[in-house]
């Protein structure tokens, strides 16, 4: 199977951010904690060069905890301040404000001595498509969300979004899309569920998935399903559709049926909390 994405976005979503950067001081980063390096865009380290950065650990809730702190010490030691969240019920999110003031600490400080008080850190929130911006940007922002109208030497148009008191967000951040350097980073995203299904073989991601798992997370396939994991991840998959009742019309085996099954419980975590790559 080839992953294939859509590199026409690059160069737009590239100048955007070009020009976008200039106006801020922090670059807020959202990763998937299942897969912290499979959902950067490498183009992001370039282009916030000399900018706070804070990089957050998104679906940590989904994802192994012990490789949660293995990959936030990883990506603190490489000099981002790093926070492990979850989007959608809020953990996590309370915590931002803090290092968001430690990450800018040196420009508050350099305001400061300019006679520049309480002026608010302007942010911007890059990452791959279906990490979870919105629901972040919902989720840090509450119901205080206001826009706070065209500033002075921002280009028309452009708006800042005051999330509290101390943070501005702009909000026309580029989108970069992931560079496939090889095919394992397209099959990662595809499992975590950032490439449209319609346009994949489930079948066989499925099968590369019990593969990963059973050298991995050797026994959680037998738990959640209750059968005997082998070696044979064919032969795992028709035991797991034989339990789940997944039978074609013919009275046959429906292998899609349970292919399908296995990424939806991956993706909703109910296998259990599972990391697809260590940090180096």
């Amino acid at each position: 199977m080839n992953y294939q994405w859509y590199p026409g976005h690059m160069t737009k979503a590239k100048r955007m951010m070009q020009e976008d950067i200039k106006l801020i001081d922090l670059v807020i980063e959202l990763v998937d904690a299942r897969l912290p390096m499979s959902s950067r865009n490498p183009d992001i380290d370039s282009l916030g060069k000399g900018k706070s950065r804070l990089i957050l650990l998104n679906k940590a809730d989904l994802a192994d905890p012990k490789l949660n702190d293995k990959w936030e010490e990883f990506f603190y030691k490489k000099g981002y301040f790093v926070v492990q969240i979850n989007s959608r019920n809020g953990n996590g999110i309370k915590s931002i404000n803090g290092i968001i003031q430690q990450a800018c600490a040196e420009k508050i400080e350099r305001d400061r001595r300019r006679g520049i008080m309480n002026r608010p850190v302007r942010a911007m929130v890059v990452g791959i498509p279906n990490v979870g911006k919105s629901t972040f940007i919902n989720a840090y922002a509450g119901k205080a969300c206001a826009k706070t109208g065209n500033k002075p030497g921002v280009t028309k148009g452009k708006q800042w979004i005051r999330l509290n008191k101390n943070v501005e967000l702009l909000d026309t951040p580029g989108i970069l899309w992931p560079k496939f350097e090889n095919q394992t980073v397209g099959m990662k995203l595809a499992m975590a569920g950032s490439i449209r299904d319609e346009i994949l073989n489930i079948d066989e991601l499925a099968i590369e998935l019990i593969k990963y798992l059973h050298k991995e997370y050797e026994g959680m396939l037998s738990e959640r399903f209750q059968i005997e994991e082998s070696d044979d991840a064919l032969n795992t998959l028709e035991e797991i559709a034989k339990v789940r009742g997944c039978i074609s019309k013919g009275a046959g085996l429906d292998l899609s049926k349970a292919s399908a099954l296995i990424m939806e419980e991956f993706r909703n975590g109910k296998i259990g909390r599972i990391t697809l790559e260590k940090p180096n």
